[in-house]
Order: structure tokens, then C-alpha cells, then sequence
């Protein structure tokens, strides 16, 4: 039987300021953007980046490797927390936001954890072992994708909150099987 989540008065203001607040404009870009952390699009770049490092050296190699395993097991996790956890979505719960256009995502009690948010994290957590620019720059991406899931009411903040903080345990979880950012390896 699943648990039900339910949203945090934050979650719930948060959700009511954006619905009587967001442009179609604003969210016609949002919905644009969120497709980038699409569990399937991080996938398909995952895999075409580790295809691509197969001929590099073998510290490229072990790095795309750890990327490829952490891409599919980001997408794996949130469909089974999702049968663990039920939370309506707050495109279901704002009227007012329709009126808007904001569209409405997925299935409606699918709320809790972002999926999009675990890719993300999951993702940011990896790039922990680029240069500060670099890692600067996919961070600064990934809240920025991230945000969209709250800005289209496909999910409250907290959702968004927790499957980042999911994300990045996952993918150090999944370091101490690959061997990724060890010492020996930068």
C-alpha cells in the first residue's frame, strides 16, 4: 500500500504565487527546457557520450562508464519510488494555474520524488570531478532545468528538494561499484 506524501505549506504557496503569477511565454519556455532533463534524453547522451569515450583513454573510459550506470539507474529509481510513494502533482490542485496554461504532467499521484530532479542531481553530483568552471556551469544547468518541473506545477518544490538529494546519494552510492573519482583515476 502505497504512503501518501503530502505538500509543505511552502510547497503550497510557492505553487498558488506561480499559478496566479506565471506567463504562457514563461512557461511555453519552461516546457522547452525540462525536456533536457528528460530521464530519456540523459540517457540517450549518456550512452552517446559513453560510445564516444570507448576509444579515449581509459581514465575517459572509467568516467563515461560510471556516467552511462548513473544515467540509467537515475531513471530506474524514481519509477520505483513512485510505486513506494503517492502525491498529487500540483497541476491537479491550482485551478487558477490552467487559466494560465500551464499543461498538465504525467500521472496525477506521481508527484513525489522529481524524477527529473534525481537525473539532475545524479548527474551534478558526477560532475564533481570536473574543473571548478565546468562543474560551475553544470550545476548552474541543472537548477536551472530542475526549476522548470516547480515553474510548470509538475511538481512541488519539495519534490524537486528531495530528488536532487536522492540524485546525488545515488550517484555516490554507485562511485563505491564504478571506482569513480578516485584518486588514482584523475
Amino acid at each position: 500500500m502505497p504512503i501518501t506524501v503530502r505538500p509543505t505549506q511552502p510547497d503550497i504557496a510557492i505553487a498558488r504565487v506561480i499559478s496566479r503569477n506565471t506567463t504562457p511565454p514563461t512557461e511555453r519556455a519552461a516546457s522547452i527546457l525540462t525536456w533536457a532533463a528528460d530521464e530519456h534524453v540523459v540517457c540517450a547522451l549518456a550512452l552517446g557520450w559513453w560510445l564516444r569515450c570507448r576509444s579515449k583513454p581509459e581514465p575517459r573510459r572509467l568516467a563515461s562508464d560510471h556516467l552511462l550506470v548513473t544515467a540509467l539507474t537515475a531513471s530506474l529509481v524514481p519509477h520505483l519510488l513512485k510505486l513506494v510513494f503517492n502525491q498529487k502533482r500540483p497541476d491537479r490542485l491550482t485551478v487558477v494555474g490552467h487559466l494560465h496554461g500551464i499543461p498538465i504532467s504525467g500521472r496525477a499521484e506521481d508527484s513525489f520524488p522529481s524524477g527529473h530532479a534525481i537525473q539532475v542531481g545524479a548527474i551534478s553530483s558526477a560532475a564533481s570531478q570536473l574543473p571548478e568552471g565546468e562543474r560551475g556551469i553544470v550545476r548552474a544547468l541543472g537548477a536551472c532545468l530542475i526549476s522548470t518541473r516547480v515553474l510548470l506545477l509538475a511538481h512541488w518544490a519539495s519534490d524537486v528538494v528531495v530528488g536532487s538529494t536522492i540524485g546525488v546519494l545515488l550517484e555516490r552510492l554507485i562511485r563505491c561499484v564504478t571506482g569513480y573519482g578516485r584518486r588514482e583515476q584523475v
